[in-house]
């Protein structure tokens, strides 16, 4: 990633240094952006050049509050814990597939620097949902604990599995782009919606199954949609007549997590928001051998 209006540039010229290995500079449109590279900013002051070779990443945040909280962060943390949480974030965008939201560059970086303080103060943090983390988002989780040996063999600590559950999260919550405290309400939604789906379909979730990550993925930005009040708004009342007619018994599945939800947490789903929970169900209930194809 190059700076806007700044390809194929030979040198960076330093607005800021903020660290042996990290100095600012401001792009053609104004921005701060953030270079790392081995020594970049050792005796260097403003207006002094960095050789584009040195550069080992650009961090380009396009919000101005989260690049200044970024520099903020460098300014109290090492910079190596920045270098560990940048590894682990190039490692889950290639695993999971996307782009994650830049904020985590922050959060992330922080919470390995306080998880690695308190391991060597030997202050516990259990993680209370590290069973639902683990089976909800499997693909997040193997990642954190690829991040435990990544921060082991760059920091020298071994960090717990319950850290593996909270860097998962982490790493789901930049895939929709939310606050941390969001993270957890969505994953305690995710529990309490399964464990009604298990009830009312008397058998326990196939999780190796495609439809079953495949609705766990639905539930997730259901939470995301709750959390912020944006619901679905495909007004098909024709589609969504259809969905119940067909889908009977598994629209009934939609309407008692309806009624949980609501009594549970005061949360009103919309008629756009049960079809397409109607439509994940019995797509679950097939692979699961327990609805018939049509109804």
């Amino acid at each position: 990633m190059t700076p806007a209006g700044m390809q194929g540039q030979d040198a960076y010229r330093i607005s800021r240094v903020i660290g042996n290995n990290f100095v600012c500079i401001t792009d053609a449109d104004g921005h701060e952006v953030i270079l790392r590279g081995l020594g970049i900013g050792f005796k260097k002051q403003p207006g002094d050049l960095v050789p584009a070779q040195k550069i080992e990443k650009i961090y380009d945040l396009r919000d101005p509050e989260k690049s200044s909280r970024l520099m903020e962060l460098l300014g109290d943390v090492p910079a190596e814990f920045l270098d560990v949480s940048t590894e682990i974030i190039e490692a889950a965008e290639k695993a999971i597939g996307r782009r994650l939201s830049e904020n985590i560059y922050i959060t992330l970086t922080d919470h390995i620097c306080f998880a690695v303080e308190r391991l060597r103060t030997g202050v516990d943090y259990p993680n209370q949902l590290l069973w639902e983390i683990t089976n909800f988002y499997p693909s997040e989780f193997a990642v954190g604990n690829q991040a435990l040996d990544i921060i082991e063999q760059r920091l020298g600590y071994r960090l717990s599995q319950d850290e593996a559950g909270f860097i998962a999260l982490h790493i789901v919550n930049a895939e929709i782009d939310g606050k941390m405290s969001d993270m957890v309400r969505i994953t305690e939604l995710i529990r309490r919606i399964t464990a009604t789906v298990q009830e009312y379909y008397g058998v326990s979730l196939d999780e190796q199954s495609l439809d079953y990550g495949r609705f766990i993925t639905h539930l997730k930005f259901l939470g995301q949609r709750i959390t912020q009040n944006k619901y679905s708004r495909e007004e098909d009342a024709e589609f969504q007549g259809m969905i119940v007619r067909r889908f009977r018994h598994d629209y009934q599945c939609a309407e008692h997590i309806r009624d949980d939800l609501q009594q549970a947490f005061g949360i009103h789903l919309p008629p756009e928001e049960m079809t397409f929970l109607t439509i994940h169900l019995h797509r679950l209930a097939l692979t699961m051998g327990i609805t018939e194809k049509e109804e």
